[in-house]
């Protein structure tokens, strides 16, 4: 196999991808295959998914997306298959293949669709220039976070936060922590520095000094430990607010005295 300007990749991901070109090229209702996240970054590594995009020939898109979790089981050895309505995708197939062990994200297009995408993904194969002329014309646009969107929503998100400590839902601050970490922190970290909002992946890699103050948002399974783990939530939030809020940025100043204060009211308490 010959693949576009990539670094080398693992073996199990490079056999997995030549065994998967080739059913490709062998069936006339696929026009070609593209890759994103990690394969385009070239940061691949051996514990990597890979984010395939198998690009379908316009008149047989309604049969192959009817046939695809039997398409995606000649292709190897699957092991597991469901499609991705619950991340808002339903062309999505998220499989588990074994020989090579690899996750594998499935999405099936037309050419067409190409033209609205959150990245440039690389071509690994094409008919022709089908994918490169539905690529070509138009840019990427990766959703960045909404400075207002999370002012208006963040001291109300920690209102309630210091409502399940206060009750005891540990569960439930646990759990609202992951929410603000993967929601606003990480992303706003990840744009301060240059970087695409990916939740917080690679965030240990990509900044690591964020991701060290970043420890203090995981919290034991006690109260002191979850109030604790909330403070610093309000600290990052208030420090990168301040480094990235446009002049435009209405500050929600009532509501944050407000929480923050019964914040710190509940862990007295407790």
């Amino acid at each position: 196999m010959s693949l576009p300007a990539l670094p080398p990749l693992p073996e199990a991901h490079e056999q997995f991808l030549d065994s998967l070109l080739k059913h490709l090229r062998d069936d006339e209702r696929f026009v070609g295959l593209a890759a994103g996240g990690s394969l385009l970054s070239g940061t691949v590594d051996e514990y990597s998914d890979l984010d395939l995009i198998s690009v379908v020939a316009d008149e047989h898109y309604a049969a192959v997306m009817d046939q695809r979790l039997q398409l995606s089981a000649a292709w190897g050895t699957l092991l597991s298959g469901f499609t991705g309505e619950h991340v808002g995708e339903p062309r999505l197939l998220i499989c588990l293949y074994d020989n090579p062990l690899l996750h594998i994200d499935l999405k099936f297009v037309v050419a067409a669709d190409l033209a609205e995408r959150i990245e440039d993904p690389v071509v690994l194969w094409q008919r022709g220039t089908v994918l490169t002329d539905a690529i070509e014309p138009g840019d990427a646009d990766h959703p960045m976070p909404d400075p207002q969107w999370i002012e208006d929503r963040f001291w109300v998100w920690i209102h309630y936060a210091a409502g399940k400590l206060g009750r005891g839902e540990l569960f439930e601050v646990v759990d609202f922590l992951s929410f603000v970490r993967e929601r606003v922190l990480g992303p706003l970290a990840l744009v301060s520095a240059g970087h695409l909002p990916r939740g917080v992946r690679r965030l240990e890699t990509n900044v690591p000094d964020f991701a060290a103050e970043l420890r203090g948002t995981v919290a034991a399974y006690d109260a002191t430990s979850c109030g604790e783990a909330i403070v610093q939530c309000v600290r990052l939030y208030r420090e990168l607010r301040d480094r990235l809020a446009p002049a435009e940025l209405v500050r929600r100043h009532d509501a944050e005295r407000a929480s923050v204060a019964y914040l710190h009211q509940v862990m007295a308490a407790k």
